[in-house]
């Protein structure tokens, strides 16, 4: 009897089971890591949720919508409780919310909406300011004229709310005659060769006549800005883009792209994590806001999902360096990389 109480106890101080090998196992599913920051975040969800006492199970889909299905699943099989997931297809990774939702399963969206009302959590950045501030930015520069939109993956929530802030900026121009939209296409998978394909094809059909570009984040743009060195045009047409990527800082370092949008992740990353591990330990979120689908996505879809959203940051040369290097969040050795008159930290 004693030994039963002493164990019992021992269980309890040093977190249940954990302690003895059978580890609580929480999935991280990503859509790819192609893009820069998913590598990094996680890298450093891993570790948070390592150091929680968590078994960490990591699956790339490599922008296949069905193979995160079947990925996500397969965690479950594999005994994760909580899964955080980043979608390639918020209409198509619904399919295995729903279903892993039936087995007791939780699945937070992290940055990229699911659409089901089955996730337990959707946090994110608030996306439609992230539209807006790129079109601020852009129309800083230039308020008039002709306006190329070039927009991200279609299959990704946020690429349409991007474009909603967007509007809500360009809209009442274009209203006026001040603004006219000679181009609007979408980049699938955020693909910055995909991007600078469609630009060259833009080039074409424009004559090379265009005044500005709205573009919906760093890697999109980066391959705009590629396909528009050679018609002369970098540094001469302002162009967004978002996620202060160091490419991206650098590039706005250098002159060629306008701004970028902050999303810190430092902040999402564990907030993430703190809300999956209180899902794993059975407690409620009782912090999120409820959110119904229909505002969300802007389609006719039921439900209300518990959501939390960030603050982001207009990054331009003028406050590169405060938002961006002396925060921390990107190096000043790759923001600056190649620039002779850079500022001295």
């Amino acid at each position: 009897m004693r030994k039963t109480v002493f164990l019992t106890c021992m269980l309890t101080a040093l977190g249940g089971l954990a302690a003895f090998g059978a580890q609580p196992k929480i999935g991280l599913s990503f859509s790819d890591f192609a893009t820069e920051r998913w590598a990094r975040e996680r890298d450093e969800m891993t570790k948070i949720l390592k150091d929680a006492g968590y078994d960490v199970l990591v699956q790339e889909a490599n922008h296949d919508a069905k193979l995160q299905n079947d990925q996500v699943k397969n965690m479950v099989t594999q005994g994760a409780k909580v899964i955080i997931a980043v979608a390639e297809d918020g209409d198509a990774l619904a399919t295995a919310v729903d279903d892993v939702a039936k087995k007791g399963v939780k699945v937070i969206a992290y940055d990229r909406l699911i659409k089901s009302a089955n996730i337990a959590a959707y946090v994110s950045f608030d996306n439609v300011d992230v539209g807006r501030n790129q079109a601020k930015g852009v129309l800083a520069v230039k308020n008039s004229g002709n306006f190329v939109l070039l927009g991200g993956s279609p299959t990704d929530n946020n690429a349409h709310l991007f474009r909603k802030g967007q509007m809500e900026v360009l809209q009442p121009l274009i209203d006026a005659g001040k603004i006219k939209v000679v181009a609007d296409q979408w980049v699938d998978n955020w693909d910055a060769a995909n991007a600078k394909k469609v630009m060259e094809n833009i080039l074409i059909a424009t004559g090379k006549k265009f005044d500005a570009v709205v573009a919906s984040n760093d890697g999109t743009a980066l391959g705009a800005l590629e396909a528009m060195k050679p018609a002369n045009l970098v540094g001469k047409v302002p162009i967004s883009g978002q996620d202060a990527t160091e490419a991206g800082c650098n590039s706005i370092a250098r002159g060629e792209l306008t701004v970028t949008i902050l999303k810190d992740t430092r902040k999402l990353t564990p907030l993430a994590c703190q809300l999956a591990v209180k899902l794993a330990k059975g407690e409620a979120l009782t912090s999120l806001k409820p959110y119904s689908l229909a505002s969300l996505t802007g389609e006719n879809k039921p439900g209300t999902v518990p959501c939390e959203f960030l603050q982001v940051f207009q990054v331009t040369k003028a406050n590169l360096k405060k938002l961006v290097v002396d925060s921390g969040f990107q190096p000043y050795a790759g923001v600056y990389k190649g620039i002779k008159d850079a500022p001295k930290p």
